[in-house]
Formats: structure tokens, C-alpha cells, sequence
């Protein structure tokens, strides 16, 4: 399966025009057309979609929704959900996409997921628009795409506030489509599958030593991987286990380097670069932090 991480990637593999810039593009439907991809297999990418569709024929499925109510539409993909499409050349509408440094570099944004927890769940439902609402959610849509079309100094920030305006749009359409004992539990979810996701990960940046740094010894490391703000994985964590991200991380490296100071020969130079410690000291300091002991003093009393 395809795995986009860049927007431009994106824009490649299904055949439009490159962005005008990287973490943010907004399109009409109608503008892709002539030379967008028919028929996509599955794929996945790492960005949030918001989407309106007034017309258009054929099939598109995100995440396991695939059939769309008649008429004006919105609907909404996030980071790695699965999606696909069999079309015809008539869609019209418009979509925005933006990725987690768009939301990390934005002023505005850095609470998304706790003002629209909808963006958390893999559950893109296409919620249906009222005629009298079509040609305003319209107008957001194009007031965006102009301000794109010619940036100017403050252009992000307007972008950024009419994102929120459309965003607020659609969790009206999700609180009211979406039974509130149903959309907890979606919630619930997803923040238990972020938190395994972010477990899993720990553990194989240091089984696999994919970095011999200490980034992986960062909250902010393992969110940008989970395409997440690094206060909503903190949050998201602290709220389910009662510990903070850090304290996560800290303890697996510390159930490691028990591990290797007691079934292992390694010096404690070689655990120490091991588990991605800059230094040797940076180690010991670690280690008797959170011990009270030296991993050399550990290892004789053990």
C-alpha cells in the first residue's frame, strides 16, 4: 500500500499540479479533473483532509464509509486512515489538506485535536449539508483558495482562521449526526490506539536502534512519527495511565539498561551508546536520577 508523507508526494502520485506550499494546499475538484487519477487503490497519508463535494459520480472510500448521501457533502480524512477512489471526471467542490507541521507552526491550532476530537477518529463520515447551507460553506472554501492563489505576509494567518471557521462547521454537522454516547466511545478509541501506537514505537526505536541519538529519548520525537501535536500525545497519555509521555519513555529506557547492566557483559560505555546516550555521564546521571544508585554500583549489588 502506498504511504504518502509530503503533500507533494501526494499531489504526484495522483497526477495535479504540485503545491503552492508544503505543509498546506487547497484545490477545487474541478481544477483536478482533467488529469487527477480515475481509479486510486488503496493508499494511505499523513494529513488531515477536509472535504465538499456538490457533485459528482462514482465511489470514494475513506476509511470504511463509502456510501455518501445524496447531495452537498463534507467529510474529513486524518493522519494514516485508509482511503480509495473509483471516479468519474465530474466532481465538483473543493478540499483543503494540512500536515502536522502546518498545526505545530500555527499560532491557532495547537489545541486541534482537543477542540475537534473528531479529527482523532477513523471514522471520516460524510455528513450531509442543507441546501441553504451549501453556498455558505462554499464561500469559506473560496475565500481560502484566493487568499492561496496569492500569498501575501499575513496570508497564513487568515488561512489559519478560516480553517477554524470551516472546522467548527463541520463538528456542528458531527455533534449533530453523531450520537454523543457513540462519539465517546469513538474518542476513547482512538486515544487508546494513539497510546499503543506510541508504546509500540518506543519500544522499537530501541530494539531496531533506527537513531543512535537522543532523540528518542523526546515526547516531541516519538508525535511528530504519530503525525500528532506533542501536547495532545502528553494529554492523551497522561489522561488514560496517569504519566506523563516522558515518564513512559524514561522507564522503558531504564527496564533496558537494568537489562543489559545484569544479562549482559556490555561495558557501561556500550549501554550507554546503546540506549542513545550522548555520553556515558549523561548515562550515569540518568540512571542514578531515577535509582539512587550508579549503573556500575546496580550491577555489583545485583
Amino acid at each position: 500500500m502506498q504511504h504518502f508523507k509530503t503533500i507533494a508526494n501526494y499531489c504526484k502520485a495522483i497526477n495535479i499540479p504540485q503545491p503552492k506550499q508544503p505543509y498546506f494546499d487547497v484545490r477545487s475538484f474541478e481544477e483536478n479533473m482533467p488529469t487527477v487519477v480515475p481509479k486510486m487503490p488503496p493508499f494511505k497519508h499523513e494529513f488531515y483532509a477536509i472535504a465538499m463535494k456538490v457533485e459528482g459520480s462514482g465511489k470514494a472510500i475513506t476509511g470504511h464509509h463509502s456510501n455518501f448521501p445524496e447531495g452537498a457533502t463534507v467529510f474529513f480524512n486524518t493522519p494514516f486512515q485508509i482511503v480509495s477512489w473509483d471516479i468519474l471526471p465530474d466532481w465538483q467542490g473543493y478540499y483543503l489538506m494540512f500536515s502536522k507541521e502546518f498545526v505545530t507552526g500555527s499560532k491557532h491550532m495547537q489545541q486541534l485535536l482537543e477542540e475537534f476530537p473528531f479529527l482523532k477518529i477513523d471514522q471520516s463520515i460524510p455528513f450531509k449539508v442543507a441546501p441553504h447551507e451549501v453556498s455558505k460553506l462554499l464561500s469559506i472554501y473560496e475565500s481560502i483558495y484566493e487568499e492561496q492563489q496569492q500569498l501575501k505576509e499575513d496570508s497564513l494567518a487568515i488561512i489559519e482562521a478560516q480553517i477554524l471557521v470551516l472546522l467548527n462547521f463541520v463538528k456542528r454537522y458531527f455533534n449533530v449526526q453523531v450520537k454523543k454516547e457513540e462519539a465517546e466511545i469513538a474518542f476513547r478509541k482512538a486515544d487508546i490506539h494513539l497510546l499503543s501506537r506510541f508504546q509500540t514505537l518506543i519500544e522499537t526505536s530501541f530494539y531496531e536502534n533506527i537513531l543512535t541519538n537522543k532523540k528518542t529519548h523526546s515526547p516531541s520525537f516519538y508525535a511528530e512519527q504519530l503525525a500528532v501535536h506533542p501536547n495532545h500525545l502528553n494529554a492523551t497519555v497522561k489522561q488514560i495511565t496517569g504519566h506523563t509521555a516522558k515518564n513512559h519513555i524514561q522507564n522503558h529506557i531504564l527496564r533496558l539498561a537494568k537489562s543489559h547492566l545484569l544479562q549482559t557483559q556490555m561495558s557501561i560505555k556500550e549501554i550507554a551508546y546503546n540506549l542513545h546516550f550522548d555520553a556515558p555521564n549523561n548515562f550515569n546521571s540518568f540512571f542514578k536520577k531515577l535509582t539512587g544508585q550508579t549503573p556500575n554500583s546496580f550491577r555489583k549489588t545485583n
